[in-house]
């Protein structure tokens, strides 16, 4: 059966691109709303435009206009100061409601842009379906097992972020012998793992000597249509960088970009990729 036209909201990160190679394997029409400011410049090589955060009303019309039956929300949007945004008349029509569902949290904030798309008689699909399912599995990924000191490590970097996830702070958390070095917040976890790979050596691991472990969970609260948390290989080289042993989420519940490329990068850097079922 023929899937609807697939309208992509893109944000920054590989997640975009991969849902717009997917649709192409696929032979899926695309359209591509691309936000200015966070939008990966490759996205050029799909149909679509260049919109600014606040054009809902622009937004919305081009969807319409293209055909769109169903739209995907994909990519690393960070939540902008609300005071210069530049609205059309439909986005001003919005924002008092979003700026009031902002001031309860991520979550509140990506329910409400949902409901958006919603009322306006899109279905809202996850990227996780739509790349088919290439959510992490239970146990080892790749030739590495982690050995008892680097679970031990995972486990905790898991409870750390599931546990700031019900604050709505962030999905990610870095463990090291025990010690949380590092809990993700608005940075991402590219720049979580920056800030890792600049403490001081005695603190982490380092090439040749790997300690410690990132630790990537869904927020309790979140719908997971969107802002499921996501790794890819530069997710494994950042964490390399870092000192780390390895990566791990919960089964299911973590996308991955490139299924083969993580297999790969993760033997070739001597990584452990771990999912850990719930």
């Amino acid at each position: 059966m023929t899937r609807p036209k697939l309208g992509l909201i893109a944000g920054g990160g590989d997640l975009p691109q991969a849902v717009a190679q997917r649709c192409d394997a696929e032979g899926r029409d695309l359209y591509v709303v691309r936000l200015e400011g966070f939008a990966d410049p490759h996205l050029t090589r799909w149909p679509g435009d260049d919109f600014g955060m606040a054009q809902i009303g622009a937004i919305l019309k081009a969807l319409k206009r293209s055909g769109c039956a169903a739209v995907c929300l994909a990519g690393i949007v960070n939540r902008p100061d609300f005071k210069t945004l530049k609205p059309d008349l439909k986005g001003a029509s919005l924002l008092p409601g979003i700026v009031a569902a902002a001031a309860k949290g991520d979550d509140a904030l990506l329910r409400k842009i949902l409901s958006v798309f919603e009322a306006e008689g899109f279905a809202v699909e996850g990227a996780d379906d739509i790349l088919g399912g290439e959510t992490l599995p239970a146990g080892a990924l790749g030739a590495v097992t982690p050995t008892a000191e680097q679970m031990s490590d995972l486990k905790k970097a898991l409870h750390i972020a599931e546990k700031s996830g019900e604050f709505d702070i962030g999905q990610g958390a870095v463990v090291c012998d025990g010690l949380v070095l590092a809990v993700e917040a608005q940075e991402g976890t590219d720049a979580m793992l920056d800030r890792v790979a600049a403490l001081p050596a005695d603190l982490r691991g380092r090439p040749g000597q790997a300690r410690g472990a990132l630790g990537k969970a869904p927020k309790p609260i979140q719908d997971l249509r969107v802002d499921m948390p996501v790794i890819g290989p530069r997710t494994l080289e950042n964490a390399a960088r870092a000192g780390l042993a390895g990566v791990g989420g919960v089964s299911g519940r973590l996308i991955l970009i490139d299924r083969p490329a993580v297999i790969e990068t993760a033997d070739r850097l001597g990584l452990f990729v771990w999912g850990e079922t719930r």
